[in-house]
């Protein structure tokens, strides 16, 4: 599995010397705690670190929603939910905004690089079929981010 991380705002380079390193790690730990078959398959998962006039437009056009959001997720599954079956496979992409995410960890006294790291897991998530729909997904979902992030040394995040 190929993990194509891209930054398309320069905005992170300058709170991030490893923006890209730790998005790749923090998918790939998420990949390999919740489906380790995947990582020896081919395909790709693509993160984009992007700024927030792009999340705004992507919101806007895929949710119908106003203003940048701190991640979106673009799940490539089949029409039944579950994973292609092919040899190849595409996971999705997950973008990530620069703005949204810093003043974010500000807010909550977060390093942003934890921060980021803690999106990129959500995402991947996302793209592995998780939801937080209802009270059951999203506790489900949160227990899984937390033990994720505990092996990149990242602190429970909900806490």
């Amino acid at each position: 599995m190929e993990i194509e991380v891209s930054v398309s705002s320069d905005e992170w380079s300058k709170d991030l010397t490893d923006a890209e390193s730790l998005a790749r790690m923090a998918a790939a730990e998420t990949i390999r705690q919740c489906v380790p078959t995947l990582l020896n398959r081919a395909g790709e998962v693509t993160v984009t670190l992007a700024d927030d006039q792009m999340l705004n437009q992507l919101n806007q056009y895929h949710r119908q929603k106003d203003g940048p959001t701190n991640v979106l997720s673009f799940p490539m599954m089949d029409g039944t939910g579950e994973l292609s079956t092919e040899v190849d496979i595409l996971l999705g992409d997950v973008i990530i905004a620069h703005g949204v995410t810093a003043r974010e960890a500000r807010e909550s006294e977060k390093e942003i690089a934890d921060h980021l790291s803690h999106l990129v897991v959500h995402g991947v998530l996302h793209l592995l079929g998780y939801d937080h729909e209802d009270d059951e997904e999203a506790t489900e979902m949160e227990k899984l981010e937390v033990e994720i992030l505990k092996s990149l040394n990242i602190a429970d995040p909900y806490s």
